[in-house]
């Protein structure tokens, strides 16, 4: 991150607030150094309190550039430099940005921030103090966003007289929300029933080649499944029919199957983006790697096992890479049923993922970094992949991407983003 702005009194404090706990974490935790473990008890308290102070320094700072921000915004609608529905857009991604996290935890917390200082005093000064922790803080609001501004307060008030300082996260939680509950037992009802609209199923890596499948569902679709899934493990394991897997085995295989209508659970269809020597394939043992897009890197040898285990159906890609740098330059189109190569080949060399700085959602669209109307070509170099919110937010006034290095040569694909504050963050491709 950079800026041209300079510093101030704030910002220098901090700056020597942070070089000391970097000295404190460069201690010696040899036990023959003199101190106590009653000491060292205290420290870790004492550290833990100051975590929450900064999460709430932070947050009043969040809340203070987002204030600023809208009426800059309001100053450029009234000149009709930007169209009104944008209004108060951008604000959560440059705080995003600047805490090296994604937009939509950028966006949870500025809301949390907000909430805090509008309408949950008391539980901030809990926060401030370091009496709570910043999740139990988060779950106040969670809790309580449905409730409007003077019943919010009121169950603030009695969130903390119910003493949740002292409570472990779950029975704070459960505080929480019979508070909310009685504060108004209609709109938690209607909450509840909101909340079932938001039904999904989402997919995000796990360690060791594995996947975590996860579906929000009512709370009994997800119990009659789980009920279903279990009997029906419990069933083959009974008739001696689990061909020596475990009941959790058994359950997971039973999902993938049912789901993809398969016989078997192995027999998934497969692409494999093979960014490595062709040989790797046949050589368990390379130290190369395979990826599956949207996943990540695999061993070369997993990749073998799944393309030699699976009846399923199986494509093979070749993508060409710098012999050097190991960068992707370009790759076969040969497959069946493919359309759209180029957008493919930027899909692989981003890994399926959003492009914008510290984002990394499951990418949606194909943005041209330097824009068609600006004469920006449709190449592999000038495009990237984004999520919706990133390919919409460049386009608000103050915003730019730039192309530093078009990935082609020896050093990573580099796109620069600079913010309405003169801000700038690079986000550069993996190999």
């Amino acid at each position: 991150m950079s800026s041209d702005g300079g510093g101030d009194a704030v910002s220098d404090e901090l700056t020597a607030l942070l070089t000391r706990l970097s000295e404190l974490a460069d201690l010696s935790t040899d036990p023959a150094c003199g101190i106590t473990d009653a000491a060292r008890i205290d420290r870790i308290a004492l550290l833990e309190q100051t975590r929450t102070a900064l999460a709430a320094a932070q947050h009043t700072e969040m809340v203070a550039f987002a204030k600023a921000h809208v009426e800059a915004q309001a100053d450029l609608v009234a000149a009709h430099e930007l169209d009104p529905r944008d209004l108060g857009k951008g604000i959560a991604d440059q705080i995003a940005l600047a805490c090296h996290i994604s937009p939509t935890v950028g966006s949870r917390r500025l809301g949390v921030a907000q909430a805090l200082a509008d309408d949950l005093p008391t539980t901030r000064a809990l926060l401030v103090a370091g009496r709570v922790s910043e999740r139990v803080a988060e779950l106040v609001v969670s809790w309580t966003s449905h409730l409007d501004p003077e019943h919010r307060r009121h169950v603030d008030q009695q969130v903390t007289e119910a003493g949740i300082e002292a409570q472990s996260r779950f029975q704070a939680e459960a505080t929480i929300k019979r508070l909310a509950y009685e504060a108004d037992p209609a709109g938690f009802t209607d909450r509840g029933r909101t909340a079932r609209k938001q039904r999904r199923v989402t997919l995000r890596p796990a360690p060791d080649t594995m996947s975590v499948l996860s579906g929000l569902l009512p709370v009994e679709q997800g119990v009659a499944c789980i009920t279903a899934l279990r009997r029906h493990a419990d069933t083959l394991i009974a008739g001696g029919d689990a061909d020596g897997r475990t009941r959790d085995q058994i359950v997971a295989d039973t999902l993938v199957e049912r789901v993809t209508g398969q016989t078997f659970a192995e027999d998934v269809n497969v692409e494999v983006g093979i960014v490595l020597p062709l040989d790797a394939l046949t050589d368990p043992d390379s130290p190369t790697t395979g990826e599956v897009v949207g996943y990540g890197p695999l061993p070369s040898g997993i990749v073998a096992d799944l393309l030699n285990t699976t009846q399923g159906k199986k494509w093979w890609r070749r993508l060409f890479t710098h012999p050097r740098s190991g960068r992707l330059v370009g790759g076969d189109p040969t497959r069946r049923l493919f359309d759209g190569f180029l957008a493919a080949l930027i899909h692989y060399r981003d890994h399926g993922r959003c492009r914008d700085p510290y984002c990394g959602a499951p990418a949606r669209h194909t943005d041209h970094i330097r824009g068609k109307t600006a004469g920006g070509p449709t190449s592999l170099g000038n495009g990237r992949r984004t999520c919706v919110r990133g390919n919409q937010i460049k386009e608000l006034p103050g915003w730019s991407t730039d192309l530093i290095d078009d990935g082609l040569g020896e050093h990573p694909h580099e796109v620069r983003t600079t913010t309405p504050t003169g801000h700038t963050y690079t986000s550069r491709d993996g190999p």
